[in-house]
């Protein structure tokens, strides 16, 4: 099939890219055109694990384009998924400018039977609001041809269905959820467009390009725009306050000198509950769950409910990303004039994402308090990224990091930080402290090298 992808971002070029993967013909569109001149030449603007090998595939296979040019896109594809940024505004609410502009461009270029798919996270009831702005801008194009011609012209037929298909992508793990997801959600009133996607996702849908090819099928849940839309700001939500429970519960167990993964353990067991996303630690970030709990907030109060639960969520987010920070006081005491060593600054691993990371609260806090703070993180420290980095000395290696540090933080769970020479690191340091804000280390190994170690919830 022919498919238009708007917007190149984590959602848009994954999806561009997996799509072109199992077989289809896509155009992918972005306006920044030094980022287009880039995927032309191969090369991923963002990164994620197994994507840029997958490009350079599609891009050989000549199954995938790149382009600036709206109206190239929109002729091409049968589907037209937008996939631009919403990022969150001061408010709370989303910024939806972006995906107005291209609704526009699309009604401006719109002929013959198109989808128009929503994929970017948008507030619940956009499907409406999308159909309406693609209108508009059929009209706007209406109004310049009886401009241009001098009097009337025969009006502008189109045809076109608008589709939610909300994306559940981990950032780290996106080209593997592309192919192995737990559902697809498709939100229409249209038949047809219902058809076409399906037929669209089928490869998938049969797990063709699975990891494990003798799954049962992937659930294809139809739905309504709105519920649809609803869909996928309730699942972040549910699992950003799954984290924020378990992270409360760590809290009391620092009290009652109980171990969090160990109840973490006991309660997961539970078929009810399950033991995703019970992992105790300095709390969520990114930009799904900060962004989308607060619009889905935002929502309830345009609606006139106050949506206590998700409000104490965040509450309970914003105190944990506190955690490591009374934790180093507890042990240095003083902080002032003191050096503190972070390992990890992307608010997850396998990502260079640091929109909402816990490290820069952190950082922020640590240097009030006239810390002097250093960061070690795989990715940051190959990239050369320093954005709200300033206060920060960014080392090239662990063992550079440990080096004069009176404590050690571990804020990202990165893999390889399992296998550092923690002994030699204890050597360098002034006071071998280890505070492991994920939970993620050793504590046995930590300790034999010589470490202090603090966890979060946990005792001894």
């Amino acid at each position: 099939m022919r498919v238009c992808v708007i917007g190149t971002g984590y959602v848009g070029l994954v999806t561009g890219v997996c799509l072109a993967h199992i077989g289809h013909q896509v155009i992918c569109v972005d306006n920044n055109e030094e980022k287009v001149k880039l995927m032309q030449s191969g090369q991923s603007p963002i990164f994620e694990p197994g994507l840029s090998d997958l490009m350079k595939g599609v891009i050989e296979a000549g199954r995938i384009e790149f382009t600036t040019d709206l109206a190239a896109g929109v002729n091409h594809g049968e589907i037209l998924f937008i996939a631009v940024g919403t990022p969150p505004l001061p408010t709370g609410e989303s910024d939806t400018r972006y995906v107005e502009a291209v609704a526009r461009g699309i009604g401006a270029h719109l002929s013959g039977y198109k989808v128009i798919v929503n994929k970017s996270t948008v507030p619940i009831g956009s499907g409406d609001w999308v159909r309406m702005l693609v209108l508009d801008g059929v009209a706007e194009r209406q109004q310049q041809l009886v401009s241009s011609g001098g009097g009337t012209t025969t009006e502008i037929q189109v045809d076109f269905d608008v589709v939610s298909n909300p994306e559940f992508l981990r950032e780290g793990c996106a080209v593997y959820d592309t192919f192995n997801p737990d559902r697809i959600v498709l939100g229409s009133n249209g038949q047809r467009a219902i058809s076409l996607m399906k037929e669209l996702y089928a490869p998938i849908v049969s797990r063709e390009f699975a990891e494990n090819q003798s799954l049962p099928t992937v659930p294809v849940v139809v739905t309504d725009l709105s519920s649809a839309e609803m869909v996928k700001y309730a699942s972040n939500a549910f699992l950003a306050t799954k984290i924020s429970f378990i992270n409360e519960v760590a809290n009391i167990c620092d009290r009652v000198g109980a171990d969090v993964t160990q109840v973490a353990k006991g309660i997961g067991l539970d078929s009810r509950i399950g033991s995703k996303f019970l992992q105790a630690g300095i709390g969520w970030g990114g930009s799904c769950f900060p962004k989308d709990v607060s619009a889905l907030i935002h929502t309830a109060d345009d609606y006139g409910y106050e949506a206590q639960l998700l409000k104490a969520a965040v509450s309970v987010n914003q105190r944990q990303r506190m955690m490591a920070l009374e934790k180093l006081q507890q042990v240095l005491k003083i902080l002032k004039g003191k050096t503190v060593g972070l390992l990890g600054l992307t608010f997850k691993p396998d990502t260079d994402d640091m929109r909402d990371a816990p490290a820069l609260d952190l950082i922020e806090q640590l240097h009030r308090l006239g810390t002097k703070v250093k960061a070690y993180d795989p990715l940051v420290a190959q990239s050369g990224m320093r954005h709200g980095l300033s206060n920060v000395l960014v080392e090239t290696d662990a063992e550079r990091l440990a080096d004069g540090c009176d404590a050690l933080v571990l804020v990202t769970d990165w893999q390889q930080f399992r296998d550092l020479d923690y002994t030699k690191m204890a050597s360098l340091m002034n006071h071998p402290v280890m505070i492991d804000g994920r939970n993620f280390l050793d504590q046995e190994v930590l300790e034999s090298a010589g470490f202090r170690y603090v966890g979060i919830g946990r005792c001894g």
